[in-house]
């Protein structure tokens, strides 16, 4: 089992009301429905647990993938991802997406 992580902030004018109702009722949906997604999930973050300031990033994504190569390698050219990532991308400013492997 392996993860993709994403890291983000929203873009600038995009209120959080927004995005999260289009996780709601778009993204979650559309990704949970593909096939080797066994788990997904978006986190709003709301502070640091050690430290002082402000945290890096407002959002993370964890998805679980059971096959990450075919993931990568037809999920993501198909016809759902590209229509999400397209919607995804007017939301997110410089989005981090991170390969993970369970150890």
């Amino acid at each position: 089992m392996g993860a993709i992580i994403l890291k983000y902030r929203l873009k600038p004018g995009v209120t959080q009301a927004d995005f999260e109702q289009w996780v709601r009722t778009v993204d979650q949906p559309a990704m949970r429905g593909l096939a080797r997604v066994q788990a997904f999930n978006t986190y709003r973050v709301t502070g640091l647990l050690m430290g002082e300031g402000a945290p890096s990033v407002e959002y993370v994504e964890v998805f679980e993938i059971d096959d990450i190569a075919g993931f990568t390698g037809q999920d993501m050219a198909g016809e759902v991802v590209q229509s999400i990532m397209g919607q995804f991308m007017g939301f997110a400013d410089a989005p981090e997406f991170l390969l993970a492997e369970r150890i």
